[in-house]
């Protein structure tokens, strides 16, 4: 079959520009370069005439070179040329090339020219045009013009985009119906209006018109999402038929004492609909996964810690699992005085636990003796047993790779435990069914009772005076303030040294003894890192100076003030996170986002919507349509699906409809035994062959 020869033997390719495809783009067959889809079109079918010229796109014109130029200037020389219609006149300008032009530029013979024009002064022009003689109609082309991507090394190499293009136009030549595998049953194709898989790749590449292009797009993109949503459902039914749930019986002494005499506060009605959905799970014999959604101070630990409860009371135990030592610490402490009298023994374990504390705490886990286990990654570890685990909470998921978070999928013994994986970062509710379409997702869109909402201000360089004043006013009245750098690899070195700048130039105004600062960043020895920020959190120092690693882990209610610096280099999601630190206590908070002037479009549109809304949801929403939604899954996956065509905060339609139909055929046939099915169930092994669908676990 076509599709399956290596791209060695393609015209213009040959052994050194094949590895080099299969080193820079994965490509190694026909196949796989053929389903690598233009990223645009030129369209070279029409002409346009000099008057109806449109600034804002690329146009086609023919006519007639009438005059010519060389402009010799003091700093540089440059080329000029126009050219007439029956409708006006239009200038060319070339600020390169020389003798060349003068062979190609002959007066009063008929052009055609490609290019994007652009107003100045009164006149339309076009620089550097794409240009060549006019033949007549057999000049215009008779499709949309393909525009593919490319890497320096592959340009290095001569095989660019036009090579690829022209690559592309003999494959699709020599394409015929049976090299094309159809992977969607007729009653599908046929109701949705689908054209052929055959006919989508021939027209994705070589469009004989905007329609067709739009036909190919639909069947591809349908496609794309409509098999990721099967998978996963596929795969959900099937783990519900496989895998039984821990059975967990009525909620016992232990639920009940914590909720009737040590519960803190009062539920918030989201927190009590969560948990209601989590009874149900636990009790319907099924196993559990689901995903909690919540915003930054909105209840989930209490959540998680009340769902361990329904479960330790039917003898089973809990862990759960923290990206960081400190955020782990964290839950421990809280947790460990939350359930003091009930009699749950808790234990904590991360990499610096060792030697006899931690054998001790393995034989003991392993025993039975220990209830619930916090801890960092160190409970992925091989050694960590259980002796009937329950229930296995991930919060931040995000923080840990599919792959890690795959193993406590291992840790249950005769049936997997209960997985519930909480994260504070909201998820659009597209991307949520994309990334999580297996899951059942819980969302807490409540925060506690007298919470008040943080005001979030942008300011400037100048205004740093104030803002060193309204601190000092701040600490005055007893309260804590954090001060957040930028840290990115590539700059590590430079953002380290602005740290250190900022907390020398921070003594100078707050200095020792009156006052304290704490310095915080990811070069630091885990000791030291967690000494300061426990002097923080014990209220010893006044004002912590850090890089983002205070983004998740440290709960401190008395801080109200959050001063973000270098505000444009942070994204969205990364901004609330770090503004999610106040506003933990009772006191009105503050979140001022410092930055410089120049700020790109992208960096205002940020600083616009963190200002406007406290709302993880809309913050997301907003996320996803500046940046896009990246890498679905979060790890390459061999075998797996790769969005082509098909984009999250774009399609939400073709999601909706791929998400119904999955679910309908699933519905009515939930193994694919059908004839009818038949070549879905074969498509679905082809893509679970040798996939591990990490995603199911969260």
């Amino acid at each position: 079959m076509l599709l399956n020869e290596e791209v060695t033997y393609l015209k213009g390719v040959g052994p050194n520009k094949s590895r080099l495809l299969e080193s820079e783009l994965s490509v190694r067959s026909i196949g796989d370069l053929l389903h690598i889809f233009p990223f645009r079109y030129v369209d070279k079918t029409k002409i346009t005439t000099i008057k109806d010229l449109d600034p804002s796109v690329h146009c086609q014109v023919v006519g007639t070179l009438i005059k010519k130029n060389r402009v010799r200037g003091q700093k540089q020389s440059y080329t000029t040329a126009t050219i007439k219609d029956t409708s006006g006149f239009l200038e060319l300008i070339w600020f390169r090339g020389g003798a060349w032009l003068d062979d190609l530029l002959v007066i009063d013979k008929q052009y055609l020219i490609y290019g994007k024009p652009q107003r100045f002064k009164g006149k339309m022009s076009i620089s550097h045009p794409e240009m060549q003689p006019y033949l007549g109609e057999q000049s215009l082309s008779k499709v949309l013009e393909p525009v593919y991507s490319s890497t320096e090394k592959l340009k290095k190499s001569g095989f660019d985009g036009k090579v690829r293009k022209n690559a592309i136009r003999t494959i699709i030549s020599r394409l015929k119906t049976d090299d094309i595998q159809e992977n969607l049953p007729p009653y599908l194709t046929e109701k949705l209006q689908l054209i052929s898989k055959y006919q989508a790749l021939k027209w994705i590449h070589l469009p004989p018109d905007l329609a067709s292009l739009q036909q190919a797009q639909k069947r591809i993109k349908f496609e794309e999402v409509f098999f990721f949503q099967l998978r996963m459902l596929f795969n959900k039914n099937y783990r519900r038929l496989k895998f039984r749930g821990i059975p967990i019986k009525a909620l016992g002494k232990s639920f009940h004492k914590f909720f009737n005499e040590k519960l803190p506060f009062e539920l918030t009605g989201a927190q009590k609909r969560v948990l209601k959905e989590i009874r149900q799970d636990l009790g319907s014999g099924a196993q559990m996964n689901r995903l909690l959604q919540g915003d930054v101070g909105s209840g989930k630990t209490m959540v998680g810690l009340m769902s361990m409860l329904m479960v330790l009371d039917s003898g089973l135990q809990c862990v759960m699992m923290a990206p960081t030592e400190i955020l782990a610490q964290q839950h421990y402490k809280s947790i460990s005085e939350s359930v003091s009298g009930l009699g749950i023994k808790v234990a904590f374990l991360s990499g610096s636990v060792k030697g006899r504390t931690r054998a001790d705490l393995l034989r003991h886990l392993e025993a039975g003796d220990l209830d619930i286990l916090i801890g960092t990654h160190a409970v992925l570890e091989k050694p960590v047993k259980f002796h009937k685990l329950g229930l296995s909470i991930i919060d931040e998921q995000h923080r840990f790779g599919v792959v890690q978070r795959s193993r406590l999928w291992t840790k249950g013994n005769e049936n997997p435990p209960h997985i519930l994986v909480m994260t504070a970062t909201p998820i659009p509710r597209t991307l949520a069914m994309t990334l999580y379409g297996d899951l059942d997702v819980s969302v807490i869109d409540e925060l506690p009772p007298g919470r008040k909402e943080i005001i979030t201000l942008h300011k400037y360089e100048k205004h740093r005076p104030q803002i060193l004043e309204f601190m000092h006013q701040q600490i005055k009245e007893g309260r804590q303030i954090y001060v957040v750098y930028p840290l990115i690899e590539e700059s590590e070195k430079l953002d380290l040294a602005n740290l250190q700048q900022g907390y020398e130039r921070l003594l100078d105004f707050f200095p020792r003894p009156d006052f304290q600062i704490s310095i915080v960043h990811g070069r630091m020895k885990p000791a030291d890192k967690d000494a300061e920020m426990k002097r923080f959190a014990e209220g010893k120092t006044q004002i912590m100076v850090a890089t983002t690693v205070i983004e998740v882990g440290v709960n401190v209610p008395n801080a109200t003030v959050m001063v973000i610096e270098n505000t444009e280099r942070f994204g969205l999601s990364q901004l609330h996170q770090l503004r999610g630190r106040v506003g933990r206590g009772g006191k009105q908070s503050y979140c001022l986002l410092l930055s410089s002037f120049k700020l790109s479009e992208n960096s205002k549109a940020r600083i616009k919507i963190m200002t406007n809304t406290n709302d993880g949801f809309k913050i997301a929403e907003e996320d996803l349509n500046l940046r896009g939604p990246g890498d679905i899954e979060g790890i390459q996956q061999s075998g797996g699906l790769e969005f082509r065509l098909f984009n999250a905060s774009e399609d939400q339609d073709y999601l909706d409809t791929a998400r119904s139909i999955a679910s309908i055929v699933l519905k009515n046939d939930p193994l694919l035994e059908s004839p009818d099915n038949a070549i879905l169930n074969k498509y679905l092994h082809q893509l679970n062959k040798g996939f591990k669908d990490w995603g199911r676990i969260g």
